[in-house]
């Protein structure tokens, strides 16, 4: 468990998430990221149904700055939560835990994976075209300016 540290301005920290979250913590999570700051009671109305109890909400934002993902600051008594850990942080970091465990580590074989699902648009697939060849433009143009 990560130990928490009081500052002088009412904060606290911890240290970052570094640990994966549960189903119940990553819809609270959702939340905290959805409000950005804000009360216990905002983030358990923003909340996705099925909803928890306001309690059981409360429990996983303690939970949750355990584990370095949320933080608070006191106002007259009351904490405002807010996100330690970014979405975009933890999506990467969870998405690059399921490209090595599933997929090898390649990108080819999770893109393959989803492409052979059949539920894939030809607008979809023009887009990922779209990306992959301004990825690759990008690319060759590093490499040029590196020669």
């Amino acid at each position: 468990m990560a130990r928490k540290k009081k500052e002088n301005d009412g904060e606290t920290s911890t240290k970052k998430g570094g640990n994966t979250l549960t189903k119940a913590e990553e819809q609270v999570m959702q939340a905290v990221w959805k409000v950005g700051k804000g009360f216990a009671g905002d983030i358990a109305n923003a909340v996705e149904e099925p909803r928890p109890a306001y309690r059981t909400v409360l429990t996983e934002i303690r939970i949750l700055e355990q584990k370095g993902f949320v933080g608070h600051k006191e106002f007259n008594g009351n904490n405002q939560y807010y996100p330690l850990v970014s979405k975009a942080d933890y999506s990467g970091r969870m998405l690059g835990s399921l490209m090595k465990n599933y997929f090898n580590a390649s990108y080819t074989s999770l893109v393959s994976f989803f492409l052979d699902g059949g539920e894939v648009t030809n607008e979809e697939l023009e887009a990922l075209s779209r990306i992959i060849e301004e990825k690759r433009l990008t690319q060759n143009d590093g490499k040029e300016g590196k020669q």
